[in-house]
């Protein structure tokens, strides 16, 4: 990753909503069961597709600790009336290798969702967990006026869920793994990039 300019630099590890509507977003530790659980979400069919991240245990528990020592990202559970339901990535797209495929703004965040059990598919749980981490995170940090994803184009359903939460597809961007729509979440309609 480029490195970037100083005034960049004292821009800090994303914030977490800890409670967003009914849902309530917790990073995931180091060592903890989260990681367990997250592995196992992963590895399922459902998931393993459109993640291509079906990892063991070992490289998962990696990843889990390099990101929290970073302040690019932060993996973190989606849970609902106390059961989790999602995993989800919150990033700084400064850092991201997304940030020299659209005019982004410093405080531009994004997010990744995967959502764990098949039977928590296609009952709106994505849609409301992503209006409600895009809306918690324009409010817990004012200087951002935007959250952006980037789902693979032939991933429909996907697509649909960021639709119906909001999200408004601003373009298509072209990555070394996927051609992926570019859905934005902004504060107001002006804040919707434009290239």
């Amino acid at each position: 990753m480029s490195q970037q300019p100083s005034h960049l630099q004292d821009i800090g590890a994303p914030p977490i909503p800890p409670r967003v509507g009914e849902w309530r977003i917790t990073v995931i530790e180091p060592g903890t069961d989260g990681v367990a659980l997250v592995c196992d979400w992963m590895n399922r069919p459902h998931v393993a597709e459109p993640w291509d991240q079906a990892w063991p245990y070992e490289r998962w528990a990696e990843e889990i600790a390099r990101q929290a020592a970073g302040a690019h990202s932060r993996p973190c559970l989606a849970s609902l009336d106390g059961e989790p339901v999602a995993y989800l990535e919150l990033y700084r797209v400064l850092r991201d290798r997304l940030a020299p495929l659209y005019p982004y703004r410093p405080q531009d965040l994004g997010v990744h969702i995967a959502i764990g059990a098949r039977e928590n598919l296609g009952r709106g749980l994505g849609r409301a967990l992503l209006r409600s981490v895009a809306v918690g995170l324009l409010e817990t940090e004012p200087e951002c006026t935007r959250v952006v994803a980037e789902p693979n184009v032939r991933n429909d359903a996907s697509l649909r869920a960021f639709a119906a939460a909001g999200f408004v597809r601003a373009g298509e961007v072209t990555m070394p793994h996927k051609t992926a729509a570019l859905m934005v979440y902004p504060r107001a309609q002006e804040d919707v990039p434009q290239w």
